[in-house]
């Protein structure tokens, strides 16, 4: 069954989720978004057309990310999302639940930690592994961690930057700052604020940084023309912006992030630290594409740096190359979890079939689900249960619909006591 089993490797980022299946790369690159209703918390879009709902959105639909600075902000909302972007990235014909290895920044607790597992296994995934964005960032940009050489990556996102150096595949001196391409859109939009007193949108500043961002000033500044409102007269407005003007928007976060760097140099053993001299700073991740970002680490640490191929999929690929080869990587896994057979709430009900729904709707409605009608719910009906009907086939159809589901209500119009120890014992923690 195990060779049967689907692999996806999972860069759960703030700004956007990719997901790589082992021998046919990245099949999906979605932003991390999801639009709700908030008259009745249902979720009306995930992915690319939520993201187009920013800032667009009558008042009873909110479209915003569940996930911040790195990690799960909302947790039921990103579970949803999870669930979808598995959902798509398997395909309609979904036959076994897949393996799933997610990153999380470096500097991450257990308890958000702990939250991305359980919220893979709740998603669909059969077994669940974390292992940190450095570490997959190195693996996805081909350099060989496991030699006993130092080697410096800077993975810097939409809402952190970690940096770290990977030396016999583990981490020797690593920082995680929640700074990062969220970060650089804000200063973007509170300097024309400010200086032009024109507002813009989140996805506005985005545009501008890529179009004609950068990190050092430059002698042939790029000119873009931004629109937004006036704070005066409330009314539209454009302005013309140049290159030079958003280098000194983003400099304060510029700053932050080369001072991570900085400060992780200062913690690597010499030897490390001139292996690094060598090989030079591996930087990956969506916002190290923002122009002459090398540079600029290069005149503040006197180290060369340079941009990995395809850095936006190093993550997404290391995720899939380490999930591939598990045992090679396994002193990288941080926390993993197997889907256990049990509920998350299990229930025994003995009497009449026609209180059974009922029953499924209050506890549903008590732990915070929908009831009857919900995927996350299971209901089984018997008239008789015997030890009979405990044994093996009816167990393992019993586990099939347990595994994964929130709820799990099994009404039964009689019930042996041995049967019932043996449901009993079925339903028990693992």
């Amino acid at each position: 069954m195990a060779f049967f089993t689907p692999k996806l490797g999972i860069d759960l980022g703030t700004a956007n989720t990719l997901v790589f299946v082992p021998g046919q790369g990245i099949v999906l690159n979605e932003p991390s978004v999801v639009a709700i209703s908030e008259i009745d918390k249902r979720i009306l879009a995930v992915g690319a057309e939520a993201k187009e709902m920013i800032g667009r959105t009558p008042g009873e639909i909110v479209a915003y990310r569940p996930m911040k600075d790195g990690v799960i902000a909302d947790y039921r909302v990103t579970q949803a999302m999870l669930r979808y972007f598995i959902s798509k990235a398997m395909g309609r014909y979904r036959l076994f639940r897949p393996e799933v290895m997610v990153s999380v920044p470096t500097g991450v607790t257990s308890t958000e930690r702990r939250a991305v597992v359980e919220a893979a296994i709740r998603a669909g995934a059969k077994n669940a592994y974390v292992v940190k964005e450095s570490v997959l960032a190195a693996i996805g940009a081909g350099i060989p961690i496991h030699e006993p050489r130092g080697n410096m990556v800077v993975d810097i996102g939409g809402g952190t930057a970690d940096v770290a150096v990977i030396s016999l595949g583990g981490i020797v001196a690593s920082i995680s700052v929640k700074y990062g391409g969220d970060k650089l859109d804000h200063a973007i939009a509170d300097y024309i604020k400010k200086t032009y007193n024109l507002g813009i949108g989140e996805k506005t500043a985005e545009e501008v940084k890529i179009s004609i961002g950068s990190a050092v000033p430059v002698e042939e500044e790029l000119v873009t023309t931004v629109r937004g409102r006036d704070f005066i007269t409330g009314l539209p407005r454009s302005a013309e912006l140049k290159t030079n003007d958003i280098v000194k928007a983003m400099g304060k976060e510029l700053r932050e992030i080369v001072k991570a760097i900085r400060d992780v140099l200062q913690e690597t053993p010499p030897e490390l630290a001139s292996d690094i001299i060598d090989r030079g700073i591996i930087m990956t991740g969506g916002t190290s594409m923002l122009r002459n970002f090398p540079e600029l680490v290069l005149r503040r640490t006197g180290v060369k740096a340079s941009v990995a191929e395809d850095p936006l999929f190093c993550v997404a690929r290391g995720t899939g190359i380490a999930l591939e080869h598990l045992d090679t990587y396994k002193k990288a896994v941080i926390a993993k979890r197997y889907a256990s057979m049990q509920a998350h709430h299990a229930y025994l009900y003995e009497g009449p079939m026609t209180l059974l729904s009922l029953l499924a709707k209050d506890a549903g409605e008590r732990f915070g689900f929908a009831g009857a009608g919900n995927p996350d719910v299971h209901i089984e009906r018997w008239e008789k249960f015997g030890i009979d009907e405990s044994r093996a086939l009816v167990m393992q159809t019993l586990l099939r619909s347990v595994q994964g589901k929130a709820l799990f209500v099994l009404g039964i119009s009689s019930i042996t006591s041995e049967a019932q120890q043996a449901l009993l014992k079925l339903f028990e923690e693992p």
